[in-house]
């Protein structure tokens, strides 16, 4: 059949990248293209090729009349779609990915394109009569230094970058919707890329509120609990132009969106926006390089900062949108800490060792008394999730896998394994034998149980990512919530308690800080102001720095103070840091073969080796028993694309090889160690 198959007239050779996933097959093949698949063939489109003997996917880049081939070209197997799903802006945005991040163009492929449902591609119409829109009201902004300005830049269609510090109490998602609002004024897409599905659900309804019903079909929400069919379905919306406004998860960023004008990131420290597979790409980093290539607008959005938003707007790329400090003290509640003095120790002699000492308790029950809503934020879920020897204060672990044992609830006898789900019914220490246990670490459902007998006859409601509540009433309750997971109020809590800050701060990562920080700053914005009697209570010193920075309201200051620090000692994002996890074998020949140290045109470190830090995934492939370490290299900030150039390489060559274990490679992880 393949003999009697003649080629197209006019551009016979097409250019194929396969989905594959080995590196050094990470380039493109040339095909023959049949007269019959001419007119569907186009760059763009899915193709079936065969390869080594086996039929795979692929994407046709480019039409051509010659080749570099020598040999024999094989034909395209066939056309899968007319459809053109590959852009050549998310093209070139996923060249740019894997450079940055030295991946696979396959890999991020995966991430960037959805599977294909040919019954969506038949029911999507083509585009219709463009809508139009109203401006959106700038008085919201006024607060802002620069804020209506902002807003006519977005809708003159200039490239403006901003890093956009949200006030206490704002609707965020009411002024996410008025620049997208201000952005389709100027005839342009927006893409708006948020950590969660609550995040994508309220600021979905947000929008379609401020643009009215009828321009509804213009606004797309995109996320991992969408079924395939119905993904794909709202993915082709935004390609073919029907969707203007596309709202989503992490790999919402690549979404297809005509005349992009704006791109998004609301909470940018959340690690949900960090990308767990190959080759590891952050949406805020995807973002801004696609607004670097579409010379578009970009923000970065949040209560708080992180210290690489901060580097945007020290290097000139994005610039403040801060509140002046008369309007953020007019919204922002009464923030208390413990006081290290006499006068506090004399009042309440257990303040500093009490889980809910006597000012956090005479908060909530003012707000209570006041029939106002009490926000108490725990950080971990649960009864107890952790415990440990009463005696010798040894960590209680399964006698089975050596997980973490914890207990379900009051009643239970025992504990539960959090890993293999054992229960144990003889507690007994392995160090000193006593049978006689502590909590570690309080949950969600142990406090709520507490404040429960503290507040009788209140309401009690608990929230977290398993059981999540989405609002609560106004009232005298309660809501007991992990970070992330806290309940809106109609009209803000009388009063939040921020309990156990040290299982944050004295967390083993190098962001213990600045997580902590982000996350009590989300809780107190749900906080009534001040003048209306909102206050905050973090159980926590008040000579802590981020302490300091969340009494002051101080998340600009907090992230200078952040990247000045990691400036000191040589962490992202004032250099760049390449993770090498593998055996040790594996990971000395791709440093050889990459020619480090030592090949970079300036200064370098290799660090290690470490063993794979806590909580690290091991590498795919290798031998369950097999050693797995960790290596670091270090470069100067301008310096990023030739490491990641060289890693690519390299791996490419130790692929082809085959001699070696592959080496998983992480450029900026967000977790060093």
């Amino acid at each position: 059949m393949t003999s009697t198959r003649t080629a197209a007239e006019h551009e016979p050779i097409a250019r194929v990248l396969p989905m594959l996933t080995v590196p050094h097959l990470d380039r493109e093949f040339d095909y023959l293209v049949s007269a019959e698949q001419s007119d569907d063939a186009q760059p763009g489109v899915r193709v079936r090729v065969r390869f080594h003997g086996r039929l795979v996917d692929g994407f046709i880049l480019e039409r051509r009349s010659d080749t570099d081939h020598a040999g024999k070209l094989g034909w395209l197997d066939r056309v899968v779609s007319a459809e053109p799903v590959l852009t050549p802006e998310i093209r070139r945005l996923v060249d740019a990915v894997a450079a940055r991040y030295a991946g696979i163009r396959a890999d991020v492929l995966r991430l960037a394109i959805p599977p294909r449902h040919a019954r969506a591609e038949r029911d999507i119409a083509t585009a219709e009569t463009p809508l139009t829109f109203e401006p959106p009201d700038p008085t919201p902004w006024s607060g802002y230094r620069g804020g209506e300005s902002f807003l006519t830049a977005l809708a003159e269609a200039r490239a403006v970058r901003a890093v956009w510090q949200a006030l206490p109490g704002e609707s965020w998602a009411d002024r996410f919707a008025d620049m997208a609002a201000a952005t389709l004024c100027g005839g342009r897409g927006v893409v708006a890329v948020v950590p969660d599905q609550r995040d994508v659900d309220a600021l979905y309804a947000s929008t379609v509120a401020r643009l009215g019903k009828d321009a509804a079909s213009t606004v797309v929400a995109l996320s991992a609990g969408l079924g395939p069919s119905a993904r794909y379905r709202r993915w082709l919306a935004a390609l073919r132009g029907n969707a203007s406004v596309v709202i989503g998860t992490r790999s919402a960023v690549f979404a297809p969106v005509t005349a992009l004008g704006l791109v998004l990131i609301w909470d940018d420290g959340d690690d949900t926006l960090a990308e767990p597979r190959a080759p590891y790409p952050h949406a805020r980093d995807v973002a801004m390089l696609r607004a670097h290539q579409m010379r578009c607008a970009a923000v970065i959005g949040g209560y708080a900062r992180t210290a690489e938003a901060q580097a945007l707007v020290r290097s000139g790329w994005a610039h403040d949108l801060v509140a002046t400090r008369p309007v953020l003290r007019a919204r922002a509640p009464r923030v208390v800490a413990l006081e290290n003095d006499g006068f506090q120790q004399e009042r309440d002699a257990a303040a500093h060792s009490a889980r809910l000492p006597s000012v956090a308790l005479q908060a909530a029950r003012t707000a209570l008394q006041a029939e106002r809503p009490v926000l108490v934020q725990v950080p971990r879920r649960g009864y107890v999730p952790s415990l440990a020897c009463a005696k010798c204060r040894t960590v209680a672990r399964c006698r089975h896998c050596t997980g973490p044992l914890s207990l379900t609830d009051r009643l239970t006898t025992g504990a539960v394994c959090r890993w293999c789900g054992r229960h144990d019914s003889t507690l007994r220490c392995v160090r000193c034998g006593s049978d006689a246990v502590r909590a570690v670490v309080i949950g969600s459902r142990r406090t709520a149980e507490e404040l429960g007998r503290a507040f009788p006859g209140t309401t009690i409601v608990t929230s977290s990512g398993e059981s999540m509540v989405s609002t609560v009433e106004d009232g005298p309750v309660v809501a007991v919530a992990t970070p992330g997971a806290e309940p809106a109020a109609p009209h803000g809590y009388g009063a939040a308690l921020l309990l156990d800050a040290w299982a944050l701060l004295g967390r083993q990562d190098l962001r213990a800080a600045e997580d902590t920080l982000r996350r009590w700053l989300g809780a107190a914005a749900l906080v009534r102001p001040h003048s209306e009697g909102g206050a905050v209570v973090v159980v926590a010193e008040a000579s802590l720095p981020t302490v300091q920075c969340l009494v002051r309201w101080d998340p600009v200051g907090a992230a200078e103070a952040e990247l000045d620090s990691r400036a000191e000692v040589g962490l992202p994002p004032s250099v760049h840091i390449a993770a090498l996890d593998g055996t040790s074998d594996g990971v000395s020949a791709l440093l050889e073969t990459a020619g480090l140290p030592g090949d970079l045109a300036g200064p370098m470190d290799v660090l290690g080796p470490v063993d794979l830090p806590l909580g690290a995934r091991r590498p795919a492939g290798l031998d369950p028993d097999a050693e797995v370490i960790r290596m670091l290299v270090r470069v100067r900030r301008d310096q990023g694309l030739e490491l990641a150039s060289t890693l690519r390489r390299a791996t490419g060559v130790l692929s082809a090889r085959r001699d070696h274990e592959l080496v998983r490679v992480q450029v900026d992880p967000l977790h060093i160690g």
